[in-house]
């Protein structure tokens, strides 16, 4: 409504049949797009893509989720959504690779069928409406007729089950095995699924064609951004479809592919870079893994030929971990995969290109850049905080809608007493429906004059929640000192812990 222009025009409606626009609002789910951050940018990078007049496509890295716990967002539908089965595509795992001199062929694999949904995103009033497309695991066949007809009732919906739960729950508990390959499953379909879907349309437009010189251009068209290591397979994949499916030769499969894509590390946590098992690779995804140790043996006879004899520095930039068991470096396959590396703020940006990928950034220093994270203000200030998003067109006009920068004409105003007046009871205002909101839905009474200190995260050791409390014990402490000896200090916090399973879109 807020795109279109008809925000104002939908709550006078809705006002005139004895209903409140909010009301409504919360009956709609929002879409289960993903996780914390990345989950805001899946929600945030397409509307900001089709801010722009250009026609896009944008295949967000999660699967169609259909069930979650405390989380069910498709329990009554999605009326946005429409399913397009006339281009359902299969996805493959397991099975083994045959080699012959026509090249390398994965075979007798276990196929998953990923059905396509199309939700139309419009643009801010710009007469443009695009697509955001997920995907949803489907087993080939729903039913066993063989196993039912001998009585193994189990086995005959096994396989539709197994399928299913790829894109049943996102980010499943990965401590144990079967967690980790779910996991792996679920990163490898969205990608496989959407590449296949990217090359498609690729080939039906103008600049396409059925012969091998036809992906010269694939990278003018296609640009794929890595958000963290989740959609890493999309190096290797794109690599095998174009050696193995396409018969492109390697090295100028290589070229493209390093073209097309580009990697947002998120952060600097180890225990947050995904580190695959080979062991895992081998069986799930087999002809990948030999896709992987070709990728690598490239990469480490260049640091080799560029730092003669520097075995240390060989094994600390290559994309198999030898210690501890082999397993797959994700992160380190981004960055060699991708033509450009970026953090999401300069601070961030300065340690990854200073510490914690300092070989690569030697190697490579104009591949690293920064790009500071920013929000859609449609989404985000607009619609989640209609009060400021009004004060603030009062006082600059509306322009900064479009353009966030124009935010800065504020700082004109920073000693206007009446404006900071007026900011401070949009956010008491704010507080208020907070409260009654928490009141409502967990029966917690909270103190409203009180600082709010929000952790809008997972509940998980690398988000140190027990860091943050100890931040907030601290920061009382030292306020405390600043009084007399028994007297209250008139600063108080309210720390809320809110367990972000998904982001809003």
């Amino acid at each position: 409504m807020i795109n279109l222009g008809l925000q104002n025009a939908c709550d006078e409606a809705i006002y005139q049949l004895g209903l409140d626009m909010e009301d409504l609002e919360e009956m709609e789910e929002d879409a289960g797009l993903g996780n914390g951050g990345l989950g805001r940018l899946a929600g945030t990078v397409p509307r900001s893509m089709f801010l722009s007049v250009r026609v896009c496509w944008a295949a967000v890295g999660s699967p169609e989720q259909e069930v979650e716990e405390a989380d069910d967002w498709l329990r009554h539908g999605n009326p946005w959504e429409k399913a397009r089965p006339e281009y359902m595509l299969p996805v493959h795992f397991y099975g083994r690779v045959e080699e012959s001199k026509e090249g390398s062929r994965w075979v007798d694999t276990q196929v998953v069928l990923a059905m396509p949904y199309d939700t139309p995103i419009p643009g801010y009033m710009n007469n443009t409406v695009n697509t955001m497309r997920l995907w949803s695991a489907r087993a080939p066949n729903d039913f066993n007729l063989k196993d039912f007809n001998v009585g193994d009732y189990i086995q005959a919906v096994l396989d539709r089950n197994l399928a299913e739960n790829i894109s049943r729950v996102l980010y499943p508990n990965d401590n144990f095995f079967e967690g980790k390959e779910l996991r792996l499953k679920q990163e490898y379909f969205v990608v496989a699924a959407t590449l296949q879907d990217i090359i498609r349309r690729f080939k039906i437009s103008k600049k396409g064609s059925t012969g091998p010189e036809s992906f010269d251009s694939f990278p003018e068209k296609v640009a794929i951004q890595l958000n963290d290591t989740h959609p890493a397979m999309a190096i290797p994949e794109l690599m095998r479809v174009f050696v193995d499916v396409e018969k492109l030769d390697w090295d100028t499969a290589w070229a493209i592919t390093k073209r097309t894509f580009a990697y947002t590390n998120h952060t600097v946590l180890p225990e947050a870079l995904e580190r695959w098992p080979v062991g895992l690779l081998e069986t799930l995804l087999p002809r990948h893994l030999q896709i992987i140790y070709r990728i690598n043996q490239g990469h480490l006879d260049g640091i080799g030929a560029l730092f003669p004899g520097d075995l240390d520095r060989i094994r600390r930039m290559s994309l198999i971990e030898e210690d501890g068991g082999k397993r797959v470096n994700m992160a380190h396959l981004c960055i060699v995969g991708s033509h450009a590396v970026n953090g999401v703020a300069e601070i961030h940006s300065n340690i990854i290109k200073n510490d914690v990928f300092r070989d690569f950034s030697e190697l490579e220093p104009d591949k690293f850049q920064n790009k500071t994270n920013g929000i859609t203000p449609r989404r985000w200030l607009l619609l989640c905080n209609p009060g400021l998003a009004e004060l603030i067109a009062e006082a600059i006009g509306e322009g900064y809608v479009k353009d966030l920068s124009q935010l800065q004409k504020l700082n004109e105003l920073v000693n206007d007493d009446a404006f900071i007046r007026d900011v401070s009871n949009v956010k008491q205002d704010n507080k208020v429906k907070f409260s009654q909101y928490l009141e409502k839905e967990y029966k917690v009474n909270i103190n409203l004059s009180s600082m709010f200190d929000v952790h809008v995260k997972r509940i998980h050791e690398y988000k140190r929640q027990l860091l943050n409390c100890l931040h907030i014990i601290t920061m009382y402490n030292r306020t405390s000192s600043s009084f007399p000896r028994g007297s209250l200090s008139p600063i108080q916090t309210t720390a809320l812990y809110t367990e972000c399973t998904k982001t809003p879109s």
